[in-house]
């Protein structure tokens, strides 16, 4: 990296052993040598912007990726032109873990505002796992989290009802946050309500909808992406089937 670039974030060149999201990356117990070591075949670019593309659908993988700052989406283009979001990624979080067997990404990810990211060249990534047993047990733990989040998806789309989708999603959010050292209960939404509604299979007239009906009940608080998350107690019960005002049901969602 050039010393003339200009970043408002973080030094991105800061090692992995000093880097504030090593937990959420690196497995636990790996000896300082070897954290060198996967500190060398690690690549670090400049900050991508919003509406920049890590990767498109159809491209070759190279490697996967770990957000450093900042946040991702990645989705796929149906037949009719349209998109459909697959996910929403933080720091801490790896993406491309979906292109491993066909040698291509099956996904596009986009920037939804500055971010940063790590580029770990799958084929060094796939010799040092070999020497070294924890980052390979790192790698099956990782590719495990890949198909649980797959599988809650499926379950968030098919069982919930509308309130429990958005719900649950800002719960989530919520969740990922503070395992991240950030506040749990107030933030900024980089993605848009259209975004999210694709996300959750629910229009985006929905998603404003309940986020009007929520901070008209105190349960959160929303000023355009800032997020403020009252009654986190309330969220979890909505998210559980227990909301005492739900009528939707089994209503009528705009999918």
């Amino acid at each position: 990296m050039t010393s003339n670039t200009i970043i408002s974030i973080n030094d991105l060149k800061i090692a992995c052993e000093n880097c504030s999201l090593s937990k959420l990356c690196l497995p636990m117990g790996l000896e300082s040598s070897d954290i060198d070591r996967l500190d060398q075949i690690v690549s670090r670019s400049k900050p991508y912007h919003r509406n920049d593309y890590l990767f498109r659908e159809g491209d070759e993988f190279k490697g996967i990726y770990a957000v450093k700052t900042g946040s991702i989406k990645t989705y796929v283009s149906r037949e009719d032109g349209s998109d459909q979001v697959l996910g929403f990624h933080l720091p801490g979080e790896i993406i491309g873990l979906d292109a491993i067997e066909a040698g291509v990404h099956g996904c596009t990810a986009k920037i939804l505002e500055t971010t940063a990211v790590c580029l770990i060249p799958y084929d060094k990534l796939e010799k040092l796992s070999g020497e070294i047993p924890s980052l390979q047990h790192q790698m099956f733990r990782l590719m495990s989290r890949e198909i649980s989040n797959e599988s809650n998806m499926l379950v968030l789309l098919g069982k919930k009802n509308a309130d429990e989708r958005l719900a649950t999603f800002l719960l989530s959010l919520s969740q990922r946050y503070k395992q991240r050292g950030f506040s749990s209960h107030e933030f900024n939404l980089s993605m848009s309500r259209n975004e999210i509604g694709n996300y959750l299979g629910l229009a985006v007239e929905t998603i404003s909808r309940l986020f009007t009906r929520f901070q008209d009940e105190g349960i959160l608080r929303v000023e355009r992406k800032h997020v403020e998350l009252i009654d986190l107690e309330a969220l979890k019960r909505i998210s559980s089937h227990c909301n005492p005002h739900d009528t939707s049901s089994k209503s009528s969602v705009s999918i």
